[in-house]
């Protein structure tokens, strides 16, 4: 069998022969490293290859950051989590919001993303003051009134962005830098909006996206679907801290300690919320909270941006941590699978090895049979609990689109005439046609679910 360390090992090099991930992995216990490996490139342009030391885009693994930098507030004494969001921010048009409702994601924000889909101007990159000006000129409804319900929030952490800047008087990326990184000796770790304002960070990795059109990797930016990672660059607290390895395990090891953060401070963070009559929900303040058989309670965070998957996951009552870091998102299903996979071995437990999907190959269509597709579509119409969504087919530039009620549009790559790959998602479309040769519905397929979409008349 060997050591934990040595059967760590042995499952990384398989994985680096596999040749499908493309990252870097840590396995700590009580704050030994017992795994530390990069696979793959920093940058697919130019080659140079990831290191340990690689800087990473968190995605939304900054959101327990943003939450840690509140806490710091209120230990210091200049906040209290259950007092009113408007006592900083006045002009937020919801009522009735506290900084718990935030960090909680209790809130019941309308989502800022879909917003700004609809209205802001593309060639404008924003930022958090702009989200809020948007809030304020379009009040958009809330999605349940404070508390009485749950739903993930970029919005939320937006605005706890802003709120630390108005309580600490600094930046948000100062106040972290002085507050946390600083203090921890988090040397390489920052707030970088990279497109909006662009610096020089050695051994930085680019994240990229696996382009099914030139079958290699590319550049988010140069992706016309994805185009938002340019005119949401600007946006801090949801995402945008960049960090690596060495610094996310200062960062863990820190919260084991009283110095840094009051213990009962500290067990707030990661105690499930409560909503109003209801029984509590797997999220803390900024943290996943779960309780595994025979290892205790785990808390979590994981990130996602074109370009970037991370996660981070802290078994604290063995002390044990795992963070992975990608910079590509080309087979999430399989790269999921090496973190579970990771995570049984961290854990003493029996594992398989996961085994790279089989290669997708995009055929050419006649852009004449996509008409036979075009229209409106409700999906997950016949689920058991009801809930549906309106999408829209679409064609521009020869190519197939699937365009979301929050504005978002998804390429659809052909596999053959009926059915199409969506890469964002990892999911499959097939149109199922008629004797005229026009579309009746779609089945959707993903690893989650298979539903059906029925064609309006």
């Amino acid at each position: 069998m060997g050591t934990k360390r040595e059967r760590l090992e042995t499952f990384i090099e398989q994985i680096r022969e596999q040749g499908v991930m493309n990252g870097v992995f840590l396995a700590a216990e009580h704050g030994e490293v017992l795994l530390e490996q990069a696979i793959g490139l920093a940058d697919f342009r130019t080659g140079r290859p990831l290191t340990v030391d690689s800087v990473f885009e968190l995605a939304s693994l900054s959101k327990p950051i943003t939450a840690l930098g509140v806490a710091l507030l209120r230990q210091s004494g200049k906040i209290d989590f259950d007092e009113p969001v408007a006592k900083w921010i006045p002009e937020l048009p919801y009522p009735g919001i506290t900084i718990r409702h935030l960090l909680g994601h209790t809130s019941g924000l309308p989502d800022y993303m879909e917003l700004m889909f609809e209205h802001w101007d593309r060639s404008v990159i924003a930022t958090n003051r702009d989200v809020l000006d948007m809030l304020i000129r379009h009040r958009p409804e809330p999605l349940f009134p404070p508390n009485e319900g749950w739903m993930y929030s970029n919005t939320g952490y937006v605005i706890l962005a802003l709120l630390i800047e108005r309580v600490s008087g600094q930046t948000f990326a100062d106040c972290l830098k002085d507050r946390i990184f600083a203090p921890l000796g988090m040397n390489r770790t920052r707030v970088y909006n990279r497109r909006w304002k662009e610096e020089t960070i050695p051994d930085y990795a680019y994240g990229f996206v696996y382009s099914l059109d030139e079958g290699a990797y590319v550049l988010p930016d140069t992706v016309k679907e994805l185009d938002y990672v340019r005119y949401l660059d600007g946006i801090q607290g949801d995402g945008t801290v960049n960090s690596n390895l060495h610094d996310l395990l200062r960062l863990d090891r820190a919260l084991y300690s009283n110095d840094f953060l009051d213990a009962s401070l500290r067990e707030e963070l990661f105690t499930p919320v409560r909503r109003n009559s209801e029984q509590p929900f797997e999220y803390g303040l900024g943290w996943i909270i779960e309780q595994k058989a025979g290892i205790g309670r785990i808390v979590s965070h994981n990130g996602g941006w074109p370009g970037y998957a991370t996660v981070m996951r802290r078994y604290m009552d063995q002390e044990m941590t795992l963070i992975v870091l990608q910079n590509t998102e080309k087979d999430l299903p399989y790269s999921q699978k090496v973190i579970e996979a990771l995570e049984h071995i961290l854990c003493d437990e029996d594992y398989e090895l996961p085994q790279p999907p089989a290669e997708r190959i995009i055929v050419q269509v006649d852009p004449s049979v996509y008409e036979r597709y075009v229209g409106g579509y409700t999906l997950g119409s016949d689920t058991e609990d009801g809930q549906s969504m309106r999408v829209e087919v679409a064609v521009e530039d020869g190519r197939l689109y699937l365009l979301l009620d929050n504005g978002m549009s998804l390429a659809m790559y052909p596999l053959n005439e009926s059915r199409f790959f969506i890469r964002e998602v990892t999911a499959e479309v097939e149109f199922v046609r008629g004797e005229n040769g026009e579309a009746q519905y779609f089945m959707w397929y993903s690893e989650e679910e298979t539903t059906r979409a029925e064609r309006e008349a």
